[in-house]
């Protein structure tokens, strides 16, 4: 009972932080107008869940870690052929790739990259699982509500829902282009772009104040008379709170930053701990009431959201330093090298990983927690 009242804590919380991380990606995202297929809570897998506003919602078979798919954060050039490929999915509803190739008159291979690119962008939807044929189609469709408020405001007829594969009449395909181009992230300003990554780390930072608020302000601590040893509860008002969950993220920067310098970082890898550290450490916080559980949950969300700041692909940090990068050198850097760097910036948190998992292992075993 006791292992899975721990597998239980430890899911709930990593569970809890990721949702509400993607969950600022994603709010941040349809604020501006930027499509996003899928909303998961979960690794990438098999999944079960519903489809609301063309967004996919659900739980993945392995519910640690989760994500949003924000359309059109691939980076690169568009494909070459993109807008008549795109107009051969609609106006056909169902067609395969060697169908494309031969109605726009294209290489196989030009077809073929300019299907991927908008499955990407939410364009058009990709084979079926067990098509043998493999075609793609239209994506379903549900007009949303201010779609629908905006065509009675203009008194023009209600826009039509459609299912999945369903030929769509394309009056002008530039203008169709056009328009599933406005709703990719590629196409928003820089700040826009800005926002979106950088929101989930903001959604993560506030969370946490408002946790510390709410057990310094509202619930209390206790604390002890050093001379008799006589508890004492203690509420404190809300800008004292705040300022304790300043002071947190301040030495959570500090620990974070000394993975970086090559004295500390020996000891600051030492001092942290994996998921399985975080699973036993939940477990303990969780029996001792709500005020300990809601602090635990603070502290790894500062943990989450400011390990997510680091600057280096595929962290939300690092995202945002390539758009700086782009921004100041006013160069897009190609699709290659954007690979190379997340390949190596996963290869470096594997590493991590695995030497705070050995850790835990061992601490588990000796009882060293």
């Amino acid at each position: 009972m006791d292992i899975i009242f721990m597998i239980v804590c430890a899911v709930f919380t990593i569970g809890f932080l990721v949702f509400i991380h993607e969950g600022g990606h994603y709010l941040a995202a349809r604020a501006f107008g930027v499509r996003v297929t899928e909303f998961m809570l979960g690794l990438p897998g098999p999944s079960i869940g519903f489809t609301k506003a063309g967004t996919r919602f659900g739980v993945t078979a392995v519910p640690l870690g989760g994500y949003a798919k924000v359309c059109g954060m691939e980076s690169g050039p568009v494909a070459e052929h993109a807008e008549e490929v795109l107009r051969c999915v609609w106006e056909r509803g169902c067609v395969t790739a060697g169908e494309v190739a031969e109605a726009c008159a294209i290489d196989a291979e030009d077809a073929q990259d300019a299907l991927d690119q908008l499955v990407e962008w939410g364009s058009i939807a990709p084979p079926a699982r067990g098509d043998a044929a493999e075609a793609y189609r239209t994506p379903a469709f549900e007009p949303t509500r201010r779609q629908l408020r905006e065509a009675a405001r203009r008194c023009a007829p209600a826009p039509e829902p459609s299912p999945a594969g369903a030929p769509r009449p394309v009056p002008d395909s530039r203008t169709l282009f056009e328009r599933e181009q406005a709703q990719l992230y590629r196409s928003l300003p820089f700040w826009k772009r800005s926002v979106i990554l950088l929101a989930g780390i903001a959604v993560n930072l506030i969370f946490a104040m408002l946790a510390f608020v709410v057990i310094y302000s509202v619930l209390g601590f206790d604390v002890a008379n050093p001379d008799t040893g006589e508890l004492t509860h203690v509420v404190v008002s809300p800008d004292k709170a705040i300022m304790a969950g300043f002071s947190y993220i301040g030495m959570t920067v500090q620990a974070i930053a000394g993975l970086f310098n090559p004295v500390t970082a020996a000891e600051t890898v030492a001092n942290s701990t994996s998921i399985m550290g975080i699973a036993v450490m939940s477990a303990d916080y969780f029996a001792a009431g709500l005020a300990e559980a809601l602090f635990f949950m603070a502290i790894i969300s500062v943990s989450l959201g400011l390990m997510n700041l680091i600057p280096i692909p595929p962290l939300d940090g690092g995202r945002f330093a390539v758009e700086v990068f782009q921004r100041i050198s006013r160069r897009q850097v190609p699709a290659r090298v954007m690979g190379y760097l997340s390949v190596a910036g996963m290869a470096l948190f594997i590493g991590l990983f695995v030497i705070m998992l050995n850790q835990d292992v061992q601490r588990f075993i000796f009882g060293n927690w």
